[in-house]
């Protein structure tokens, strides 16, 4: 009775490994395979690009508010009420409109 137990489970292993490694089935299940393999690298991609993305991002939000800061900085320095009461430090005069060269763009 023994004998046929191990005669049937050894008979059902080598019918599933003939099976697995039959030339119709053996293709499709490597093929499947591979597309699982394939399908779990482009997701991991594509998340490591989305991680990417969201960085650069973050970095032009981080950029922009420095530029916002830096133009109204520059404002400040430019404006009128300073340039005059630099001017009267430094003593100088309103040009004459000889002295006035107008650049165009």
């Amino acid at each position: 009775m023994a004998v046929t137990r191990r005669k049937k489970a050894k008979s059902a292993k080598e019918y599933i490994k003939n099976l697995i490694f039959s030339s119709q089935v053996f293709p499709f299940i490597l093929t499947f395979s591979v597309m699982g393999v394939l399908f779990v690298l482009f997701r991991m991609k594509g998340v490591e690009i989305n991680y990417k993305i969201a960085s650069f991002n973050k970095d032009i939000d981080k950029i922009s508010l420095e530029n916002k800061e830096l133009k109204a900085k520059k404002a400040k320095l430019l404006s009128i009420k300073r340039l005059r009461s630099m001017a009267k430090s430094y003593e100088l005069a309103q040009p004459k409109r000889k002295q006035i060269i107008v650049i165009p763009k």
